[in-house]
């Protein structure tokens, strides 16, 4: 198989993408959150999509400001609605799963260590529970 065949066969697989509620999922991005706390673990490491979840009462936009002022009062969220729902905001590298950490973001059983986060432009998609694929074409699509 040439170079080319290859690179272009590399493009069609599938990313692994995990679906995180807001303000959680933006403050990966861009707020210096390293730690998604889970209560199942994982071997996975790797660059995985984020998915910000459909789901966000105000209540828990409210909770987490507090929690988020208490651990870092410069990082300002966006306004409710402002907060983009129900598609691919992103991605990070999960590089470890930790059952302890130091971090200020741990407060569950296990820990995905979350390192290199980048924003990406909003696609719209339906998420799921766990990891789920998500099809490269779709993103490009979406993007083009």
């Amino acid at each position: 198989m040439g170079r080319h065949k290859k690179l272009e066969e590399e493009r069609k697989v599938a990313m692994k993408a995990l679906s995180i509620r807001q303000p959680w999922a933006w403050l990966i991005l861009h707020g210096g959150k390293d730690i998604e706390n889970r209560i199942w673990k994982t071997n996975f490491r790797g660059r995985v999509l984020i998915h910000a979840a459909k789901g966000m009462t105000r209540e828990e936009y409210e909770a987490a400001s507090k929690y988020v002022w208490a651990i870092n009062p410069r990082v300002v969220l966006p306004a409710f609605d402002e907060m983009k729902r129900g598609g691919i905001v992103g991605s990070v590298e999960i590089v470890d799963c930790v059952q302890q950490d130091d971090s200020r973001w741990f407060s569950c059983w296990y820990g995905f260590k979350l390192a290199n986060p980048k924003p990406l432009p909003f696609v719209p998609l339906k998420g799921a529970l766990g990891f789920f694929e998500v099809d490269p074409e779709v993103l490009r699509q979406e993007t083009a």
